[in-house]
């Protein structure tokens, strides 16, 4: 394995957070064997420590199941996965326009990702934690790479745990994938996640990527390419997006091991585009096109299609340069940033969607062959802040709100994964 790291991140100096013993409930009706095998996943709660040093209660996080029947795990494309297998998924009504919850009270969630059989990873950025679902509840996952990143991961302001992605071939090779923050910088790691459901050792797979209080960045996603794509920050430098031996305000490609993927315009960097503000949101056109959403300072928040070797601007401008004999590339969409602050997105054969942090709703934007329809909203106010959205293998669109954050105005059962169709 290659780490790859071009400038070290500046050290953030913070003492990490001990964490406090919590038993999360699982919810729903239990079965006895599947109970057993739950129970054996010792749950752990770490609760960040506030300004004065106090710790704050936590939710139990409790799974929504159907009502009218013992119903059937969301359907996965996936491939058979070896013995023994991942748990099945919740089992869950069908999907409507409607948004419906299935887990609630959930602490700064960040992040999804689904595995074979429907089950799927949460991760909570401030907790350190990653959640397993299936569908007898929710459990933190435990073993060595829990501990550690309950350990040595720092969570400030908009760092901690963040992005999680399964290997494309995670249903042999059992890999998760983890961008979080640490003392030396943001970086990429990854585990096996154990037969026995515990998370094996983590091994470093890109590191040196800038990490500050804020502009971490975080998102990750394998394409479909095969390759591991990774959204940054520019850790409140804003010239080192403009610095091509910088991991700051960049998007990266990589293989699985950490190693610049064939291809890249730089062939010994990782750098697939820059000039990047804080990238949040990485998913794909149906015509191979990479999608990227990005906060903006005080104007435009952006969404791009990135090309290879593209220069996106910051901090040299915001939004669109407007010269199409420039240097840089202009976005394909622009929102005010009080209507935006676009995370996470996910893309459906007709569309993009974006989910909305301080504009608090679920932006959509059409597919007209090579280009773009008009933006248009939906759920303004009806969750509050959204974190993320992620196209469920059952066809929903699945959303994480983050009204946990010490920025939103938490409701009851925040903060929680809900399910709507698109």
């Amino acid at each position: 394995m290659r780490v790859v790291g071009l400038r070290r991140g500046r050290a953030l100096g913070l003492p990490s957070a001990p964490g406090v013993g919590l038993r999360l409930s699982t919810g729903g009706r239990r079965r006895r064997a599947a109970g057993r095998r739950l129970r054996g996943l010792a749950v752990v709660g770490l609760l960040a420590l506030t300004a004065a040093g106090c710790t704050a209660p936590a939710p139990e996080p409790t799974l929504h199941l159907r009502t009218d029947g013992p119903g059937t795990a969301a359907p996965t494309a996936t491939a058979a996965a070896p013995a023994p297998a991942f748990p099945p998924g919740p089992a869950l009504a069908d999907a409507t326009g409607t948004p419906t919850d299935v887990l609630t009270g959930l602490t700064t969630p960040w992040s999804i990702a689904f595995l074979p059989g429907g089950s799927f990873l949460v991760t909570l950025r401030d907790p350190a934690q990653v959640l397993l679902v299936t569908g007898e509840g929710a459990a933190a996952l435990t073993g060595p790479g829990a501990e550690d990143l309950a350990a040595t991961t720092l969570a400030q302001g908009e760092g901690g745990l963040l992005g999680v992605a399964v290997s494309p071939d995670v249903a042999t090779d059992r890999l998760v994938l983890l961008y979080r923050t640490t003392a030396s910088g943001n970086e990429v790691v990854r585990a096996r996640l154990e037969d026995d459901l515990t998370l094996g050792a983590l091994e470093p797979v890109l590191t040196g990527i800038p990490a500050e209080s804020n502009h971490n960045g975080g998102r990750i996603a394998f394409g479909p390419d095969g390759n591991l794509y990774v959204g940054t920050g520019d850790a409140g430098e804003p010239d080192a997006a403009q610095d091509p031996t910088s991991l700051a305000g960049k998007i990266l490609r990589v293989t699985a091991d950490g190693d610049p993927a064939p291809g890249n315009p730089d062939p010994g960097s990782p750098v697939w585009s820059l000039g990047h503000r804080n990238v949040q949101g990485l998913a794909w056109h149906p015509d191979g096109r990479l999608l990227a959403s990005e906060f903006g300072q005080n104007t435009f928040d952006e969404l791009n299609v990135v090309e290879p070797g593209g220069n996106y601007g910051w901090p040299v401008v915001e939004g669109r340069a407007d010269d199409p004999d420039g240097d840089f590339v202009d976005p394909v969409t622009t929102w005010s940033t009080d209507v935006a602050s676009p995370s996470g997105i996910a893309t459906t054969d007709d569309g993009v969607h974006l989910a909305a942090l301080r504009g608090e709703r679920l932006w959509s934007i059409g597919f007209l062959g090579d280009g773009f329809a008009d933006a248009g909203d939906s759920l303004e106010g009806v969750l509050g802040r959204l974190r993320d959205v992620v196209r469920g293998p059952d066809g929903a669109l699945w959303l994480l709100t983050q009204n946990t954050d010490g920025r939103g105005e938490p409701r009851a059962g925040d903060d929680r994964v809900v399910r709507v169709l698109p």
